[in-house]
């Protein structure tokens, strides 16, 4: 097996987790308990990788961090829609 292959296991099982996370925010509709900055920080740095992975050749990586990185942003994204709508009811 080669680091490229090991590697993009574990950016596949990471992956899952986050698309996990994406989904349970989707269901919640709110955020209690979670240093959401964790979560953007971890999209910017997959998003590094993006361009990254190629650089060094590592195409498998790059899959799967692709996968990883859309459930990060897909978090992102869900997380600031629901503070926001949040916010918005708690105002009327």
């Amino acid at each position: 097996m080669t680091p490229d292959l090991i590697n993009s296991l574990f950016e596949l099982i990471g992956g899952g987790f986050t698309w996990a996370n994406a989904w349970h925010l989707y269901q919640a509709k709110q955020i209690k308990g979670v240093y959401w900055p964790t979560l953007l920080f971890f999209t910017a740095f997959g998003l590094w990788n993006l361009f990254y992975y190629p650089m060094l050749g590592q195409w498998f990586s790059f899959a799967a961090g692709v996968f990883l990185v859309a459930g990060n942003a897909t978090w992102v994204i869900l997380a600031i829609y629901y503070t926001r709508n949040r916010q918005q009811l708690s105002e009327l």
